[in-house]
């Protein structure tokens, strides 16, 4: 007789959760996903209304090899189902008050020209740069054992490119940039994924030679259609996707994980539980202890703008550091910004792909960093005029110089850290998961949980952090960790 299947709970379907599952139906596993929301996709949700679409989490496609990789696990050919479009240049950054600008592009001696712009010297060290960070980036392209990834990129490749242990990513970069601003368009991937250059490791400024080196590509439909893609390799792997399903407790009998309980008075069983829920959540909404040791990260304030006239001088990525932009906080904030830590990310999706906007029309979303709620920022009162002021500095000549945006305003929608602790259950509203600082391996939750057994976690809250590439790379671990423990009897 046939034994029965081996079940796996997962308690989200975020990006990770979906990914996990999808390993897992891999190895012959039993497989629900258990999601709070009605729609899949965690903080890669779609908005959309008056005839525009918005991504309003993940943008950004930089390893399209780890999504051929998760859709060859369930039998399906990535390139067949998703059609990516390689952004060039992928990323312009730009300072107010300042004409000149810097942009990513492939080309090594177009690149060479745009650093030389701000200091030849810098440039005559990009080469360096390259080669220091891919020897970097190799080590965290291995998955499989839960040591593996980016545990080794601390504790084999510093010899190799003289970094010093717990090194963080601004003075790697600060060995080949030296003009502020180039080092600080450097870090910029790092503030894309909600890490601090200053305070991140030293991995995450392989981000940038990642961008730069296997390019920035962009999913037709928005990074949505990649979510829609693999709801789809959950359900026709077998698995079941039960949405508008809010877990409330996590079952544990004897230190061991047996299952959960819905807001519907449902209690599902299962031999192993993964959660892509927040680390906080897990913790104390799911298992009653106490709030985990990390910090948790910043949150962001988002405008999801819909206009009737197109804007040709944007890129698809566009950034914006200064002043001015430090200044956008001011009585808001009771913390002293400066113009390294504050930014405004701008996402023109139908630069590239206009079926995302009106005909003639654009579609946009800008992206504040924001603290937490832990700030105790009155929302209710700040949100209107933090919306005012990103607009001025979205029209102003000084900012990104997008003149007439307001009388071209044909659709406009926000979040603030309240709409990510509401409609996510995110940890005080951050819109990334916990700080990533210190050594990446030990970022926010282990993968195995170490109070309960047959308990697991995977998301941007886990090794190797966030970002799309990491979290990916992370579910994979992951399910393999649960995989071999079923089939060890480990549990």
């Amino acid at each position: 007789m046939t034994a029965p299947r081996r079940r796996v709970v997962v308690i989200g379907a975020g990006l990770g959760g979906l990914a996990t599952a999808i390993h897992l139906l891999s190895q012959d596993l039993d497989v629900t996903v258990v999601e709070r929301q009605p729609d899949i996709g965690g903080r890669a949700a779609k908005l959309a209304g008056g005839g525009y679409t918005f991504d309003v989490g993940p943008a950004m496609i930089t390893t399209p090899s780890v999504l051929e990789r998760l859709f060859a696990a369930a039998g399906a050919r990535f390139e067949a189902r998703v059609k990516l479009q390689r952004l060039e240049p992928s990323l312009r950054i730009s300072w107010t008050g300042e004409s000149r600008s810097l942009s990513f592009q492939s080309d090594a001696s177009s690149m060479h020209e745009a650093i030389a712009q701000f200091s030849s010297d810098d440039a005559d060290r990009y080469g360096a740069f390259i080669e220091a960070a891919r020897m970097l980036q190799r080590q965290d392209l291995a998955p499989g054992r839960e040591e593996t990834g980016l545990r080794r990129v601390l504790t084999a490749a510093p010899e190799l490119v003289g970094l010093r242990r717990g090194q963080t990513a601004d003075a790697f970069l600060g060995q080949f940039f030296e003009e502020p601003r180039v080092r600080q368009a450097f870090g910029a991937p790092c503030l894309l994924v909600g890490a601090n250059p200053q305070r991140a490791p030293a991995a995450l400024a392989t981000l940038a030679y990642v961008a730069l080196d296997q390019g920035v590509w962009y999913a037709a439909g928005g990074f949505r259609t990649v979510v829609e893609e693999l709801g789809q390799l959950v359900r026709s792997g077998g698995g079941v996707i039960a949405t508008s399903r809010r877990v409330t407790r996590i079952l544990v009998t004897g230190g061991r994980a047996r299952g959960v309980r819905t807001d519907h008075a449902e209690e599902v069983y299962a031999d192993a539980l993964v959660s892509d829920a927040d680390v906080a959540e897990t913790q104390v909404g799911l298992l009653g202890g106490r709030e985990p040791s990390v910090r948790p990260g910043m949150s962001c304030f988002l405008l999801f703008l819909g206009l009737s006239r197109g804007y040709p001088e944007l890129q698809h990525h566009n950034l914006l550091f200064g002043p001015g932009v430090a200044r956008l906080i001011e009585g808001i904030d009771e913390r002293q910004r400066t113009s390294g830590d504050a930014w405004v990310y701008l996402h023109a999706a139908s630069r590239t792909d206009p079926g995302m906007a009106r005909e003639r029309g654009e579609s946009m979303v800008a992206v504040l960093p924001v603290p937490n709620l832990r700030s105790g920022i009155d929302w209710g009162r700040a949100a209107d005029e933090l919306r005012d002021r990103m607009l001025d500095v979205l029209e102003s000549p000084q900012g990104l110089g997008l003149p007439g945006l307001r009388q071209h305003l044909a659709f406009e929608a926000r979040w603030t850290p309240l709409d990510f602790r509401d409609r996510l259950g995110a940890w005080e509203g951050s819109a990334f998961g916990p700080e990533a600082m210190g050594n990446p391996a030990q970022i926010g939750m282990p993968r195995r949980d170490r109070h309960v057994r047959g308990l697991y976690h995977t998301g941007a809250g886990t090794p190797p952090g966030p970002g799309v590439v990491n979290v990916l790379i992370g579910a994979e671990q992951t399910a393999g960790l649960v995989a071999r423990d079923l089939a060890s009897s480990a549990l």
